[in-house]
């Protein structure tokens, strides 16, 4: 009986790989067999234009230290998923929390309020692109009410154009990031915060005592896609700016973007996208470890 028993859990555990096995094979070409492919582009000098192919080992990482533009890229990309992660979590709460509260229109509030989520990026950034032109734009319209002489190329200046690129991401991705959090909030039952006002905490108390700490898990979460997307944000850039004035707005997806899309330089591409690669396992892994080790 112990034979057969060992035998049939044996038989399982094959029908089981077996039946996993179409799903392994099609992950492991659309995923593992790119990321192969992308290595080992990264160790040659490809150039499509000039039909040439050489092994360079190393030269293509090395190289990326003393590119300029690859620095500014690195750098607005820096600016952009810190700034735009802690305005996504600070509004992202007080939204959850305006859109958790009673009243009559809830339903209609949170449905209006995925509009923008729903909303190509592409689209979003070529309609920000008049929205901040200095002369007809809406933005500068609606200043001009209360500053009449009022003048500003948003996507012209640096600093202008760099906020005005966060601006726009967040406005797109927030709501969907405070409707995640709402649907934490709606897991909280109401006998703890009618607990905590019958011992004389204050709403302020409340929220720091009962709410955030239960909330705190789901918010590092939402964190690790959400920072993902912000590495990988092409198509907001490539509508809105094109990655101007010169390179400042050019976010590390669009630097990789245009060297194999545009100057067809395979290799420093590829050498590009393998360390885009890797900081997004490093900060997975140590958000991961983080999540393990809070503990509310």
């Amino acid at each position: 009986m112990e034979i057969q028993t060992g035998k049939s859990k044996r038989n399982l555990i094959i029908i089981g790989w077996l039946f996993i096995l179409p799903a392994f094979l099609i992950r492991a070409f659309t995923t593992v067999y790119p990321i192969i492919m992308t290595f080992v582009n990264s160790l040659f000098d490809i150039r499509l234009l000039s039909g040439i192919r050489e092994f360079v080992g190393l030269k293509n990482y090395v190289t990326v230290f003393a590119d300029q533009k690859v620095r500014t890229s690195i750098s607005f990309t820096v600016m952009f998923v810190l700034v735009s992660m802690v305005f996504h979590i600070f509004f992202g709460i007080i939204l959850a929390l305006i859109m958790n509260i009673k009243f009559n229109g809830k339903r209609f509030l949170r449905t209006i309020v995925l509009i923008p989520w729903a909303m190509p990026a592409i689209v979003i950034g070529m309609a920000a692109k008049w929205a901040f032109n200095n002369d007809y734009g809406l933005v500068n319209d609606f200043i001009r009410w209360f500053v009449p002489d009022f003048q500003l190329h948003w996507l012209i200046n640096t600093l202008s154009a760099r906020w005005s690129v966060i601006a726009m991401d967040l406005w797109k991705d927030l709501p969907f990031f405070s409707i995640l959090i709402l649907s934490g909030l709606q897991f909280i039952s109401l006998e703890l915060y009618e607990a905590a006002t019958v011992d004389g905490a204050s709403p302020i108390q409340s929220f720091f005592y009962i709410t955030l700490p239960l909330i705190f898990r789901n918010v590092i979460t939402l964190c690790i896609p959400f920072t993902m997307w912000r590495l990988i944000t092409f198509d907001l850039v490539y509508s809105m700016t094109a990655g101007g004035p010169g390179e400042d707005t050019a976010l590390i997806a669009y630097r990789i973007t245009t060297e194999v899309y545009t100057n067809l330089n395979i290799g420093y591409g590829s050498t590009l996208a393998i360390y885009l690669f890797a900081v997004m396992v490093l900060f997975s892994i140590g958000n991961i470890r983080l999540l393990k080790k809070v503990d509310f």
